[in-house]
């Protein structure tokens, strides 16, 4: 089975081949850091943290970037507006970005540059494509000359000339009366009263929109990266000027994929801040819809298609959510009742028949273009046993032999639901205290305990330096260290409440442990 991704740029759906084996190098379009993040960003992100997941999961090193854009009108509007600064705007909105996405379990990225801070390699590409021909000053102003890339329009399909035609009778702008050609786009704005403005060699100003990211994608990653995502909105003009730009200035392609995610509708319409119809992801947490919730509902939809929000769509979420759940949640309450058999981990080929096709339908479903939708319905499937284990265990009931057969069950579907980034959530499953029949109930365990023999995705040996292609400045400290090998231990034993205990506290320090099949932990540090 091979991964197969729909790219925007040819098409098609084709097999995944990175630039270089077993190493993939990624830009996501970030936030504009004018306001607080709402469900259409939750999608975009949700997914792509999926993304990055099942290829961590499938073995690749992945050197993850994603942006924040940091100056903006919309930031300096929203300042005037409340009589701040730019800086305290985006300080702000960047601090309540961290905590929405650390509330959905999305990974922190490699490296989150800000415009602000590429400044110098921002005007380095603007220089380069000025010394190309592809690029004009006018007083203070820069702008990209679009006839200088033949290729453009080759992303979102729209032809240049057809577009001038069609603007032929609207009346021209004062700005577009500078330009070379009416679809020419600014690399530079010259600085205007009030506003913040930067040194450069065209005159004191601020970087456009479009050159932002095509220079933090060749300071971070370099000329040409294996994907590159945002929502189907940033197609045009955004990313279409992203590629025409530095493509003009290299030479060289920009990236070999394309993905972009649908839209987040209500009534019809896209959700967005300008049409006022957006729900917040802070507002949607704070109501009372659990962090996994929002990510199963976004995961039951395929990242191409539009994602209807509904309060209904999101009940119905919720009410899936607390199924997987409690299946999730019953090896770990009660993990002596659940042993597994060392011939249930490892790979593929090592599993039970029955656990064997599932793993095998998921991953199918996985590399069948991130079907999350088909992907989901397969943990359901694997967790139907489970929750009514759960069921009968919140009733006291004494479990069967059938039911103290399901360990291996419980730990695929956790290595497959971490794969999607679902983690079970509080409350778990009552104390074993007072089953009903003559069993023992002192909570001890009634066999012996294997050591943590994993499926694939809990792991327990830690590789470093962190082969994920996490930057990371030298290894984890004594103290870290200290704590992955307790939470291994804790592993061994099955004692699961203390190794989330140790992953909640390595997290807090700012340490992400991804367990990866083939038995190994990689950490990112945040």
């Amino acid at each position: 089975m091979t991964l197969r991704l729909t790219n925007t740029l040819t098409r098609a759906k084709a097999d995944f081949v990175p630039l270089r084996e077993g190493k993939v190098s990624i830009y996501c379009c970030g936030v504009t850091v004018y306001d607080l993040c709402h469900l259409g960003h939750a999608r975009s992100y949700i997914v792509w943290d999926v993304l990055r997941r099942y290829l961590i999961w499938l073995g690749y090193q992945v050197t993850f970037v994603q942006n924040y854009t940091d100056i903006d009108d919309k930031i300096l509007a929203r300042a005037a507006a409340e009589g701040s600064s730019m800086e305290t705007v985006s300080e702000r909105n960047i601090e309540a970005f961290v905590a929405d996405m650390d509330a959905l379990n999305i990974l922190p990225a490699t490296r989150m540059p800000r415009a602000t801070r590429s400044l110098d390699a921002i005007r380095s590409l603007i220089g380069d494509l000025e010394a190309r021909g592809a690029a004009y000053s006018v007083d203070g102003d820069v702008y990209f000359a679009v006839l200088k890339h033949r290729d453009y329009g080759k992303l979102s399909g729209r032809d240049l000339a057809e577009q001038q035609d069609n603007a032929s009778g609207r009346v021209a702008s004062a700005e577009e009366g500078r330009k070379h050609h009416p679809f020419d786009f600014a690399l530079w704005k010259g600085a205007k009263a009030g506003e913040p403005s930067f040194p450069s060699p065209w005159g004191p100003g601020r970087p456009g929109w479009h050159i932002e990211c095509s220079a933090m994608v060749r300071e971070e990653l370099g000329d040409t990266i294996d994907i590159h995502l945002g929502g189907a909105d940033l197609i045009f003009p955004h990313h279409e000027n992203e590629i025409a730009q530095s493509e003009a200035a290299t030479g060289k392609e920009l990236a070999r994929w394309w993905l972009h995610n649908g839209m987040v509708n209500v009534g019809g319409e896209k959700m967005s801040k300008s049409l006022g119809n957006f729900t917040t992801i802070r507002a949607l947490l704070e109501s009372g819809v659990s962090p996994m919730t929002l990510r199963l509902f976004v995961l039951q939809a395929h990242y191409r298609k539009p994602l209807d929000f509904t309060a209904a769509a999101l009940e119905a979420a919720a009410t899936g959510w607390k199924g997987l759940n409690a299946a999730l949640g019953v090896g770990r309450t009660y993990a002596y009742l659940l042993p597994w058999s060392e011939s249930t981990a490892g790979d593929l080929a090592a599993l039970p028949d029955d656990l064997a096709a599932s793993k095998g339908r998921f991953i199918a479903a996985m590399d069948d273009d991130l079907n999350t939708a088909a992907a989901t319905g397969e943990l359901f499937e694997l967790a139907r046993p489970l929750r009514a284990l759960a069921n009968r265990l919140q009733h006291r009931d004494i479990p069967g032999a059938a039911d103290l057969a399901q360990g291996g069950r419980w730990r695929l579907l956790l290595e497959l639901a971490e794969v999607l980034g679902l983690e079970p959530e509080q409350p778990r499953l009552p104390s074993v205290q007072g089953f009903k029949g003559d069993q023992a109930t002192s909570g001890q365990p009634t066999t012996k305990a294997k050591p943590a023999a994993s499926l694939g995705w809990k792991a327990t040996v830690v590789q470093s330096p962190n082969p994920v292609g996490i930057s990371a400045e030298g290894s984890p400290g004594e103290d870290i260290r200290a704590l992955i090998e307790r939470r291994k231990a804790a592993k061994a034993v099955r004692d699961f409440a203390t190794a989330d205990r140790i992953r909640d506290e390595l997290r807090s320090q700012g340490i992400e442990l991804i367990d990866r099949p083939g038995g190994s932990t990689e950490w990112l540090r945040r």
